[in-house]
């Protein structure tokens, strides 16, 4: 209990009443705003914003394409948050409708339960097609379609901010940049394949592009710098 001494003389008083002081209490104490965080009950806005994909594989004549729309909460706020909030496919090839359309949705139920969704692109990106995947431009493979799905969903992740980029350090990257160097110097002919990567390199386990080359008795991939020798 505070002790308060009064200086001055008393002459008169007021009898404030309970609900006075729980106002002015309020106007002292102002609550912080709710953040709100993506979960199932967030309301839908009539307009969303989002990126288109084009996968375009061997397999087949027409491209599929890849829309994911984001929500953005609390907005123009300290604590505004970009999220992917639904994701559609379409495609004139109707070989893997019903399939396609039924993968969408469970993405998109996933997208609207919140919390680190991270994971899907990881799950989709180790689905093998049993028939053999295929090489796409620039030497990265891809096992599968529903795999190329995952990349394109892990890119749109790393553009909102939810999956960080692994960035090479300028030392790292000029280790490879000598490596490279030194191996196109060995080869009899100084020829690139369509990659852009040396002829005779080799798929990387971690990055899927044939990037990979051997020297000094160490693999050492071009495009990620995964390296055996650390």
């Amino acid at each position: 209990m505070t002790i308060k001494k009064i200086e001055q003389d008393i002459v008169g008083f007021q009898v404030v009443k309970k609900d006075a002081v729980a106002d002015s209490v309020a106007q002292e104490v102002k609550p912080e705003a709710e953040v709100i965080q993506m979960h199932e009950k967030v309301v839908r806005p009539e307009e969303l914003e989002g990126s288109t994909y084009k996968i375009k594989t061997p397999m087949s004549e027409h491209a599929l394409y890849v829309t994911i729309n984001d929500i953005v909460l609390n907005p123009g706020t300290d604590h505004e948050l970009r999220r992917p909030f639904e994701v559609f496919a379409n495609s004139k090839n109707m070989d893997h409708f019903q399939w396609v359309v039924a993968l969408t949705r469970v993405i998109s139920a996933v997208f609207r339960k919140g919390g680190d969704i991270t994971f899907l692109a990881e799950e989709l990106k180790a689905v093998f097609d049993p028939q053999g995947g295929y090489f796409k431009k620039g030497g990265v493979f891809m096992p599968s379609l529903v795999a190329e799905l995952g990349f394109a969903i892990e890119s749109h992740l790393k553009k909102i901010g939810m999956i960080k980029s692994e960035k090479i350090s300028d030392h790292q990257q000029q280790i490879m940049d000598e490596k490279r160097a030194a191996f196109e110097k060995s080869q009899e002919k100084d020829e690139s394949s369509e990659s852009g990567y040396p002829a005779g390199a080799s798929l990387c386990k971690k990055c899927l592009t044939k990037a990979s080359i051997l020297m000094d008795g160490c693999m050492t991939c071009l495009s990620c710098g995964d390296s055996k020798c650390g």
